[in-house]
């Protein structure tokens, strides 16, 4: 696929499935056996654990609202950055709702394969994330 063509599906994983909660469209840019590099501890592999992280951050985050900052290619990977806004609404890792607005940013290289999404990587701001919870206290 062109660069261009891979681009497109990366833009409809952030926009699409983690902006808008689109489970349709989850399964028609990953591959089953997509293979996360930062997968947490307690999910399955695959487009099954994806998709348990995607429902789980969803019901923490119901108005999340994911923003596409830059979108780079090169052959099958492409590298996104993003920034997440949202209010903590549901349970997240056993922390209840706080009604607290954050703002999570992040990056992904993902890798693509006929048309799907085979590899991510991915970092985020977890800790601030955290902080603007009030879950852990800021440095300093």
């Amino acid at each position: 696929m062109s660069t261009e063509a891979n681009k497109t599906i990366v833009r409809r994983y952030i926009e699409d499935v983690w902006g808008k909660g689109d489970f349709e469209a989850e399964k028609e840019v990953i591959a089953s056996n997509v293979v996360d590099h930062n997968l947490l501890p307690g999910f399955p592999s695959g487009l099954e654990g994806h998709h348990q992280f995607l429902v789980m951050l969803r019901n923490a985050f119901p108005d999340l609202q994911a923003t596409l900052e830059d979108l780079i290619a090169e052959g099958d990977k492409v590298v996104d950055r993003w920034t997440n806004r949202a209010t903590h609404q549901g349970e997240l890792f056993g922390i209840p709702a706080t009604g607290k607005q954050v703002t999570i940013t992040g990056i992904d290289i993902i890798r693509i394969e006929n048309g799907k999404i085979v590899e991510i990587w991915h970092q985020e701001d977890s800790l601030g994330m955290l902080q603007q919870l009030g879950v852990i206290p800021p440095m300093g």
